[in-house]
């Protein structure tokens, strides 16, 4: 493809050199460069693409698209001046792809808390009606019936862009993406063709990233604010928040809630393990899902499904069928009638709605016994927040780790039994290996108690000093209370 025609729509401060080159591929690591490729020097968080400018030519790199040019520029490549070079990418991948977006019937899922069961879900349910569907999220990417192992929540725009073109090839015609405040920070969801916005809520997560709440909000909102007039937004405003994320957008605004006005409305008849009995828009619906959380996701899907040109009465029938996603309340029952949920929870808000929605259904006469930790080089603000609600809302706490990265996990639980009332004290346990801590989570259980794994879910790894080593909670926590069973 031409340099020029990857170029369109990109903020270009000057060229050096000649656009009218062909150039064989995209690339942002410089590892991966090879001849008649185009480098994008972006600056990350750990590394600055402008260092490997030089390493880049080597490799073959005929055009260099960057921030600030290199001070000796070599004869015979092509220089890119750019305002922003992840912007810059986000363009070319489109138009390198041949705007794939455009093509396809997209949706982003944002918020903190919902996104990978909004998305999951609608993917699920869309594919029940009989459409080719795609789906981008933190579990796996689907384009159509093939599956690809996901990296992130939101991949670089390179990666998003490529699957969207195998999509458009497959004839797929809606996807269902997670859109998460590093993406938009980025810019990797930038020249994507949305046809619509899903906002879920907001708390307290990330600020190691952005460091004040409001600087979270604010991208979140940007993703709202860049959304197309024939786009629809639609928000929870339930949550403060969702008429922040409306305020600037060009695209038909729509509402969802439990508890206030708005244009989609839902009311919880029936809250039990086996799932809720919901009334939505004076339609009854029963669904296998739990919570009140889950309410408000399925509202969403509901609304989005309505927007997107399903029938109500069919979206219904469809919603009945959903079965929940891989580590979002996901739950066995043993031989000797323990409970034990793997669930995601992994942060303040997603825990607590997770532990109400668990009192909500338990019967007062079983134990809650909650195995928790918070992940390392993260936000570290959090960790008093989660044991505090851990060790408030459960008979038992056992914190331990969770993927503690480059941190030590003693300090990492430290930092969390700060946050523990004196009152709570006796009920936490600190067990640094998960392992040993599921194990005493089983041993201290008799039989109708309940345990919450919470903070990994469908994460198949732990991550320790780098290394990611196979751990799967609800493939731990079944192989323990089957040899207690024994």
């Amino acid at each position: 493809m031409i340099l020029k025609d990857i170029l369109y729509k990109t903020a270009i401060e000057s060229v050096n050199g000649t656009t009218d080159i062909q150039i064989s591929k995209i690339e942002f690591d410089s590892r991966e460069v090879q001849s008649g490729d185009a480098f994008v020097a972006i600056r990350g968080t750990q590394s600055d693409g402008h260092n490997y400018i030089a390493k880049a030519i080597e490799s073959g790199a005929v055009a260099i698209v960057c921030e600030s040019l290199p001070d000796a520029l070599q004869k015979g490549i092509t220089y890119i001046q750019v305002e922003n070079s992840a912007t810059a990418l986000a363009h070319m991948a489109s138009n390198y792809y041949g705007t794939p977006s455009q093509s396809i019937k997209l949706v982003g899922v944002t918020g903190t808390n919902g996104k990978t069961t909004i998305a999951s879900l609608l993917y699920q349910l869309f594919k029940n009606a009989g459409y080719k569907t795609g789906l981008l999220s933190t579990v796996k990417v689907m384009v159509g019936d093939t599956e690809y192992k996901a990296t992130h929540t939101t991949p670089d725009s390179l990666t998003i862009n490529k699957h969207l073109s195998e999509m458009a090839a497959e004839g797929v015609e809606y996807c269902f993406m997670e859109v998460s405040s590093h993406g938009i920070h980025q810019s990797r969801t930038e020249g994507l063709h949305f046809a619509g916005g899903i906002f879920t809520n907001l708390s307290h997560d990330h600020l190691d990233y952005h460091k004040t709440f409001a600087e979270y909000r604010d991208v979140k909102k940007r993703f709202f604010d860049q959304l197309p007039k024939t786009a629809f937004a639609l928000v929870n405003v339930d949550d403060k928040n969702g008429l922040v994320m409306m305020q600037n957008t060009k695209a038909k605004k729509l509402t969802y809630a439990l508890k206030t006005y708005a244009d989609y409305k839902a009311q919880i008849l029936e809250n039990q393990l086996s799932g809720l009995l919901l009334k939505i828009d004076g339609q009854e619906v029963w669904v296998k899902l739990i919570g009140t959380f889950n309410a408000y996701n399925l509202l969403a899907i509901y609304a989005t499904a309505v927007n997107l040109g399903l029938q109500e009465q069919e979206v219904l029938t469809l919603m009945s069928e959903l079965e929940s996603v891989s580590g979002r309340f996901q739950y066995i029952i043993s031989d000797t009638n323990v409970t034990a949920i793997v669930d995601y929870a992994h942060t303040p808000d997603a825990l607590e709605n997770v532990l109400k929605t668990i009192e909500n259904i338990r019967t007062r006469n079983e134990q809650l016994i909650t195995v928790v930790g918070c992940g390392g080089d993260r936000d570290t603000t959090k960790r008093p927040v989660m044991a505090n609600i851990a060790s408030s809302f459960s008979d038992k706490a056992i914190f331990t780790s969770d993927n503690p990265r480059t941190e030590n996990p003693e300090a990492i639980i430290e930092d969390m039994e700060k946050g523990v009332e004196p009152q709570n004290y006796k009920k936490t346990i600190a067990i640094t290996d998960r392992k040993q801590a599921i194990k005493t989570a089983c041993q201290l259980a008799e039989p109708n108690d309940i345990i919450l794994i919470a903070g990994k879910g469908h994460e198949t790894y732990q991550e320790i000093n780098g290394v990611r080593n196979h751990f799967d909670d609800m493939e731990t926590v079944k192989e323990l209370l089957a040899q207690l069973n024994k």
